[in-house]
């Protein structure tokens, strides 16, 4: 891993998530949400375990001390957040729902700013306000008449509570990084997830009118979902924060949407509109400002400590 530049580790990972978006768009045919979310966190677990199994062994006494965290970890990043995502796409775009996920860090700053006592400096305030309207210009397909008349697209709104689940994830992954050892705490927060998702998975197998199908497209999409999207992803990425920092990395979160859309348009047939390149831009516009003002903090950070 140390022969690849930091650049092209994140890009690998973006390219990774972006796939995500348009195979579980792809398979909405052939595999229900939850039963898609399940069976990748136990391919995930099952392919993963032997690599970090001696590692855990090591760092169980930390762990331990941890649980609580990692199972809410595992609530937020692990299972509600792809599940809601998978079924976001049975009612929305990969474009759309792509779109949007680059909304996170805005959620991330918002929740650090009410919960944490951050404080928001007013490039974040209008990056904030440039990248909503970016989300509400999407959501709405363009048309002030959609916003005022509150009709939004069902997976549209279900995407934007995965982002914030995303976020609190986020958030807490932040706050406990310098205490939990990473690949301990990704192995035991998949085995966690796995064990959440489990009674969603045995109701909606129960109860659902929706025929599994068991293909080559749906196991491949197991395999590519719990392979590349969950553990090479994980890798590639955290390789690359560790490499470039997080700062840094974060604004390499916005090719997610731009490898999501070149797939969807190529593999799956979806078309880019007008109004996802607008409100795109407006979110990763305003993302882009809000990072800036946290890079420009730690630099004036830092002079003043030289000083």
């Amino acid at each position: 891993m140390n022969r690849f530049p930091p650049i092209l580790l994140l890009l690998f990972a973006t390219v990774l998530w972006g796939g995500n978006f348009v195979i579980g768009r792809a398979v909405i045919e052939e595999l229900p949400p939850v039963t898609l979310g399940f069976f990748r966190w136990c391919a995930a677990f099952i392919i993963f375990l032997p690599f970090a199994w001696s590692t855990l062994k090591r760092d169980w006494s930390i762990v331990r001390k941890h649980l609580v965290i990692i199972f809410l970890l595992a609530l937020t990043g692990v299972g509600a957040y792809s599940v809601l995502v998978y079924i976001a796409l049975h009612h929305t775009t990969s474009i759309n729902a792509s779109l949007m996920n680059t909304g996170a860090p805005i959620i991330i700053y918002l929740l650090s700013f009410i919960f944490l006592k951050e404080r928001l400096t007013v490039l974040q305030i209008i990056g904030t306000v440039i990248s909503i309207s970016g989300v509400l210009f999407i959501i709405s397909n363009g048309s002030l008449a959609t916003i005022l008349n509150v009709q939004f697209n069902t997976g549209d709104l279900i995407v934007m509570i995965a982002v914030l689940s995303w976020a609190i994830y986020s958030i807490l992954t932040r706050q406990y990084s310098q205490k939990l050892p990473g690949q301990s705490t990704f192995l035991i927060s998949i085995f966690f997830g796995i064990i959440i998702l489990l009674p969603f998975f045995i109701y909606e197998r129960a109860t659902t009118t929706f025929e599994t199908t068991w293909s080559f497209a749906s196991i491949s999409a197991i395999l590519y979902t719990g392979i590349f999207a969950s553990i090479l992803a994980y890798i590639f990425w955290n390789n690359g924060v560790a490499k470039l920092g997080a700062n840094h990395a974060g604004i390499f979160m916005n090719f997610i949407p731009v490898f999501a859309t070149i797939f969807a348009i190529i593999f799956i047939g979806e078309t880019l509109q007008f109004y996802q390149v607008v409100g795109g831009l407006l979110v990763v516009f305003g993302v882009y400002l809000t990072t800036r003002t946290r890079q420009a903090e730690k630099v004036s950070d830092l002079k003043r400590n030289i000083v």
